[in-house]
């Protein structure tokens, strides 16, 4: 999801372009997206470690805070839409990790 800007009035973020591609491996913390928001242009890091499974938003979508980015999971892992099985973890702002 595209994070909280700490005491931003911010509402919606643009995706300006994915660092990682679908099937790339992440380590927590590697940069996987940068957004722009009407102040602050920033990268995302991954929350956790896995694959980057699905894209959601590509550029240049307007997502709003809180909105969906994608899918970060085990190979394999299914996806809301797809075929496959396995479990699934949205690729959001780490405080909702649990």
């Amino acid at each position: 999801m595209v994070p909280k800007t700490g005491g931003m009035n911010t509402t919606k973020a643009t995706v300006v372009q994915w660092l990682k591609k679908e099937g790339d491996a992440l380590n927590q913390g590697d940069p996987v997206v940068e957004l722009e928001t009407e102040k602050v242009n920033y990268e995302l890091d991954a929350p956790v470690e896995g694959v980057l499974l699905k894209i959601v938003s590509r550029e240049p979508a307007e997502v709003p805070v809180g909105g969906l980015l994608g899918y970060i999971g085990k190979p394999g892992d299914m996806v809301p839409g797809s075929e496959h099985g396995g479990g699934e973890c949205p690729l959001h702002n780490w405080e909702k990790i649990g």
